[in-house]
């Protein structure tokens, strides 16, 4: 009879930071935001100029039961000079809750300056949502009366996002709303648990050449979504000899991490981050795990002798 109140005690303060993290975090949590920031800021999609995709994987929390995992798959690229088109595809899954996010992305790129370009884009895309009360294990008979009227089964819902996207050789500077659209999970009346909130991102970084085989690469990116503490990642990376990238980040008052990168050729990347919690949260968990692989195809020779850090 204990150990079943204490597994519904358990269920229940899992069930709440659930709920939490739907309300104010409900974006998907990247460190190497740097590599996929065509998920957060459609204005992103062709300003490398070349067909780029990339796959990633996160495991947040890693030990902790019902913690979230991450997964994004996405490919962009230019259409002559002015345009880029993408494609998008997230899934999260957060204790009892799954949710798969499909975006398509257009943006347009105009010459500013002798050395800058400014890309304004815009995405369209649904988002598909599940919740499943049943998988909430109590230990008790039928689960303890899980509460299965209240499940979600595939719920859609549009999304609407927009982004800007200055670019230099060597600065960048961005802004999003990744879904303008504020949706519902579930009708108010009903007890509504869950529901979209407008995110506000802002990205930028700058590549300095410490010699001729090192170069520096500050970044930062900024979350702000209501009912939720301001997000503030920021990350240092240096590359050796435009290979082999190391570096370290911080996540304000949440985690500290490492990161590292490596061009196994011309055209295949592979990076890895682990993170350190710096909350309360780190006596429960491994740390988190954050590995991706990228993909880039090129025209010419041109943009493999001058490689793009961002």
């Amino acid at each position: 009879m204990k150990n079943g109140f204490y597994k519904i005690v358990i269920t229940f303060w899992l069930l709440a930071g659930c709920m939490i993290n739907s309300y104010g975090q409900q974006d998907s949590q990247f460190t190497q935001y740097m590599y996929n920031t065509m998920t957060f800021n459609p204005a992103y999609a062709g300003t490398r100029e070349v067909f780029s995709s990339i796959a990633l994987y996160r495991n947040q929390w890693n030990g902790l039961q019902g913690a979230p995992e991450t997964m994004n798959f996405a490919m962009h690229g230019p259409v002559g000079n002015k345009v880029g088109l993408g494609f998008s595809i997230t899934n999260d899954q957060i204790f009892i809750a799954n949710e798969t996010e499909i975006d398509f992305v257009f943006s347009y790129i105009m010459n500013v300056s002798d050395r800058g370009k400014l890309s304004l884009g815009i995405k369209g895309g649904l988002n598909f949502f599940d919740i499943d009360f049943t998988r909430v294990n109590t230990g008790l008979p039928n689960g303890g009366n899980a509460s299965v009227q209240y499940n979600v089964d595939n719920e859609f819902s549009p999304q609407v996002g927009a982004g800007a996207f200055y670019y230099t050789d060597r600065f960048y500077v961005g802004a999003s709303v990744p879904n303008i659209l504020e949706t519902s999970h579930f009708d108010e009346s009903e007890n509504s648990t869950a529901g979209e909130r407008l995110h506000l991102y802002f990205i930028s970084g700058y590549v300095f050449n410490l010699s001729s085989n090192i170069q520096f690469k500050p970044a930062a990116l900024v979350k702000a979504v209501s009912g939720a503490p301001l997000q503030v990642d920021i990350s240092a990376n240096f590359w050796f000899y435009e290979k082999f990238a190391l570096g370290a980040a911080y996540r304000w008052d949440a985690a500290t991490s490492v990161l590292a990168g490596f061009h196994l050729d011309d055209r295949w990347m592979i990076g890895y981050a682990y993170d350190w919690e710096t909350t309360p949260l780190a006596q429960y968990n491994g740390g988190s795990h954050e590995i991706f692989i990228r993909f880039e195809l090129f025209k010419n020779r041109k943009k493999i002798i001058s490689p793009r850090f961002f």
